[in-house]
């Protein structure tokens, strides 16, 4: 079953660093479905998600498919 993370860039000189949206123990937020992923995604982020919305700028936050194995992959690649 597909899971959702958050992602948001928010360092201007640096366009493409995007980094996972965490919770309290400092893991990926995961969604079990896109459209609840893009819910929180408002709730936390608001005003950028809104700007993304009617302004022609830059995106800053995003959705993604979060890979199954990608911790596995970050440990192995260490």
């Amino acid at each position: 079953m597909k899971k959702y993370k958050l992602q948001v860039q928010e360092d201007d000189a640096h366009p493409e660093r995007w980094h996972d949206v965490l919770n309290e123990r400092g893991e990926a937020l995961l969604y079990d479905d896109e459209a609840t992923a893009r819910a929180a995604l408002e709730q936390k982020y608001p005003i950028l998600v809104k700007m993304e919305r009617y302004a022609a700028g830059p995106k800053r936050t995003r959705v993604l498919i979060a890979a199954p194995y990608e911790d596995l992959d970050r440990e192995r690649d260490a």
